[in-house]
């Protein structure tokens, strides 16, 4: 018998979590059965079972994909000098989230399927952990970001790193929060008003 090849199995893991991801952004997490992801996929379930048990697996596998390309796109953006500004990648990250490659092609539902993780994370040990280690990870990728910003002489060194990377996770985690509820939110939007707030000046010096 042939043996399968390392890329044929990438690609049908990737085959799977898209289609759970339409599912999951479509109908809400506990909406979604796993026989409503077979049909997305269009896979057996002996198919989908050998990558995926549960639900929970396949939400986690997501998240932590998602972290993945996040933290990737800040350490891009801390090897480049110099590194961009705080609009400018936050803008990056959550277009390429939010716009560019939404599941579904709906960006509230899948802004609404986010917030439902945080949600699921309080009675999910396993979606716990994972969302714990991505958002530490989170953290230490923004600070290099930080150091960078000092290192070019962009930021002062009075403010501890992880406080300014924990401040930008949650300008990112509102601007989510915002789309699920409201809908209708525009990265740039964001960008324009992390732009103005960063050009404040104290008017006491001058």
């Amino acid at each position: 018998m042939a043996r399968v090849s390392q890329e044929h199995l990438d690609a049908r893991r990737r085959q799977i979590l898209d289609g759970a991801a339409r599912c999951f952004a479509r109908n809400g997490f506990h909406a979604t059965s796993m026989q409503d992801i077979l049909r997305e996929a269009g896979l057996s379930a002996g198919a989908v079972y050998r990558y995926f048990r549960s639900k929970e697996e396949l939400i986690a596998a997501i998240a932590d994909e998602a972290f993945s390309a996040i933290r990737g796109a800040f350490d891009d953006a801390a090897r480049t000098t110099p590194p961009p500004t705080p609009d400018v990648l936050l803008g990056r990250v959550l277009r390429g989230m939010l716009e560019e490659q939404v599941p579904g092609g709906d960006r509230q539902a899948f802004a609404r399927l986010i917030v439902q993780v945080w949600t699921e994370t309080l009675r999910n040990e396993q979606l716990a952990a994972t969302l714990g280690e991505g958002y530490s990870a989170m953290r230490q990728a923004w600070a290099k970001v930080v150091d960078a910003y000092r290192d070019n002489g962009l930021m002062a060194a009075d403010v501890p790193a992880d406080h300014v990377a924990r401040t930008l996770i949650a300008t990112a985690q509102g601007f989510i929060a915002q789309q699920a509820l409201f809908g209708d939110v525009r990265v740039e939007v964001l960008e324009d008003g992390l732009r103005a707030l960063m050009s404040m000046r104290d008017p006491e010096i001058s």
